[in-house]
């Protein structure tokens, strides 16, 4: 597969605009410390890291979810369209656009999988919400064959697939995905990112996503943030990251010497990025 062009600034309006960002939760614990980052209008951009490095956080803090795990930000501001957006209640920036698909897929385990998908449109008042729905079925042909199927009785790949389609049915103009590969087989892992190119292509859906797996993030998105400890210690074109030999000894597992494990990592040079 081709890797996609990256895409700077200067070439695309940007979407999402989140500038240097805290995030402190009971009132105590700093989990973001400066976070800033900025989404190009149709593009992907990844966020990667380890566990704990901030990346659901971020998330979070774009779609208005801390409020329920006791996060709030604290300093900074998150502009959507070029207008600030933090403190909006989570459905309002749904009508705005915005949508986020939780880690571990969180589907309706009671209901099938159209009725999932279904749920997606809650929002919607118009009546185009069946021709949408067949559009989702064309992107994940195994959800119209399972469509009649409890979600909590159907593979860890097709609930990912459902509440992506979920996310879909509301007419979405960016799509905030949260670990989308995890507990899945490599297969299903580059199919769901097969779909998630197809989907920025043709439906011009904008993508921000946190993912661990950096190999298959960098090879499908446009441009790329990595987070330590809550704070963004590099950034980049994809392509760029790809090569970066940071990134490549400490993420991918790969040396000048060849492939190692983690385990084999003695240093890591990090690129502070300094944030006014």
């Amino acid at each position: 597969m081709t890797a996609p062009a990256a895409r700077t600034q200067a070439e695309t309006e940007t979407l999402l605009e989140v500038n240097n960002i805290e995030v402190i939760y009971n009132h105590v614990i700093l989990v973001l410390k400066g976070v800033s980052l900025s989404v190009p209008r149709g593009g992907i951009v990844a966020l990667l890291g380890g566990n704990g490095a901030g990346k659901t956080t971020t998330l979070k803090a774009i779609s208005n979810l801390l409020k329920s795990e006791r996060g709030e930000v604290t300093k900074g501001q998150i502009l959507y369209r070029g207008e600030r957006v933090q403190g909006l209640d989570p459905s309002d920036l749904v009508r705005r656009g915005v949508i986020q698909v939780m880690e571990g897929r969180h589907c309706f385990e009671h209901l099938t999988i159209e009725e999932n998908l279904l749920t997606g449109a809650y929002t919607r008042r118009d009546r185009e919400i069946a021709q949408d729905l067949e559009k989702v079925y064309s992107y994940f042909p195994r959800l119209k064959e399972r469509r009649r199927s409890q979600a909590g009785y159907t593979s860890g790949g097709e609930q990912q697939m459902c509440a992506i389609g979920r996310a879909l049915m509301s007419r979405p103009e960016t799509i905030l995905l949260d670990e989308p590969s995890m507990g899945l087989a490599p297969q299903l892992v580059e199919e769901i990112f097969g779909i998630v190119s197809d989907l920025n292509e043709k439906e011009g859906v904008t993508f921000l996503l946190a993912e661990q797996n950096t190999s298959v993030a960098l090879r499908h998105a446009h441009h790329g943030y990595i987070l330590e400890t809550g704070r963004v210690v590099m950034e980049g074109p994809a392509a760029e990251l790809r090569e970066n030999p940071d990134v490549k000894e400490f993420y991918l597992g790969i040396s000048e010497k060849g492939r190692k494990s983690f385990r084999e990592v003695r240093s890591y040079r990090r690129r502070k990025r300094w944030l006014a």
